[in-house]
């Protein structure tokens, strides 16, 4: 699909179900008193629901490893690439781009100020292996031929009557006819087909966010992988959406039914090898922290944490 406008795309007055749409009109206090998901915890509660009260409700830090942040850094650097002239956004940019966004991040973000120790400047091995992956990124696309109407941008809607869905899209592309395209960077592999459905759903939550908001199906969900320099490209439709706002309620009230009984379970695979909360979980001989009283409320700030997801 050739993008090569930022006009944003037409509102269209049709296709909102009762119980579904913007969120322009809700005061500050109304949308804080709305209880919130974003695709993050959302994949947390799916994958273990014990995950997702360490991360929502008790909120424990984790310290992000290198390949974390390098995902971070990465994301970073291809955000302000696009802030460069078209002529200008080149893979010799992005490699100049590392090191001054990382010390950007470093200064904004605590965990990550102590990410080598007590060393000042990222270790040659960290910068290398994300030009590396900025390597990637062009081989599938050229962002000389790219104007993204939207980058790092936060969506949210109200589905159900009172949840508010939201997260934080890496680009949104808008072409003249006003077709989306929603593009998710990816700094690891790309998966084998069994979890392409997993790898999707982030952006499919993305894609319900936009038609409830403009009334417009996305005419393109893409993932980038960029270590693999490899483009997943999924076009969905108004059923499958449909079918996926009803997965996302069902979702909620699970993780509401699960926040009133005070019962957040384990549920152990291959991913806890993975886990920073072994201490804590039953599953590996350790006990839960207290469930925190009152209980806080997820938050936009959830989805913005300065690690990002590979």
């Amino acid at each position: 699909m050739p993008v090569e406008t930022s006009q944003p795309a037409p509102i269209a007055g049709h296709g909102l179900i009762a119980g579904s749409g913007l969120t322009a009109g809700l005061t500050d206090e109304e949308r804080a008193g709305l209880p919130s998901l974003s695709p993050s915890r959302a994949a947390d509660f799916k994958t273990c629901p014990l995950l997702y009260r360490f991360r929502t409700i008790d909120r424990i830090p984790e310290p992000p490893t290198p390949d974390q942040a390098r995902g971070t850094l990465v994301h970073a650097v291809l955000e302000r690439l696009f802030d460069l002239p078209a002529e200008r956004r080149t893979q010799a940019e992005a490699a100049e781009l590392v090191v001054p966004q990382w010390d950007r991040l470093r200064a904004e973000e605590p965990l990550l100020e102590s990410m080598f120790g007590e060393d000042t400047a990222a270790p040659a091995e960290f910068v290398d292996s994300t030009i590396e992956l900025l390597g990637g990124y062009f081989a599938v696309e050229d962002p000389r031929r790219l104007e993204p109407a939207e980058r790092e941008c936060l969506v949210e809607a109200v589905v159900d009557d009172h949840l508010l869905i939201r997260g934080y899209i890496d680009r949104l592309d808008v072409s003249p006819a006003g077709d989306l395209r929603v593009v998710d960077y990816k700094t690891g592999g790309a998966p084998r087909e069994a979890f392409e459905a997993r790898a999707l759903f982030q952006l499919k939550f993305y894609a319900l966010v936009l038609w409830r908001t403009r009334g417009v199906v996305s005419r393109s969900l893409r993932l980038l992988y960029l270590k693999d320099a490899e483009a997943c490209d999924y076009a969905p439709d108004v059923e499958e959406l449909t079918r996926f706002e009803r997965t996302l309620v069902a979702l909620w009230r699970a993780i509401d039914r699960a926040t009133r009984e005070r019962d957040f379970r384990p549920k152990p695979s291959r991913l806890c090898g993975w886990c920073s909360h072994q201490s804590r979980c039953p599953a590996f001989g350790g006990t839960p922290p207290p469930f925190p009283e009152p209980v806080p409320a997820p938050s936009a700030a959830d989805e913005s944490l300065v690690v990002v997801d590979e």
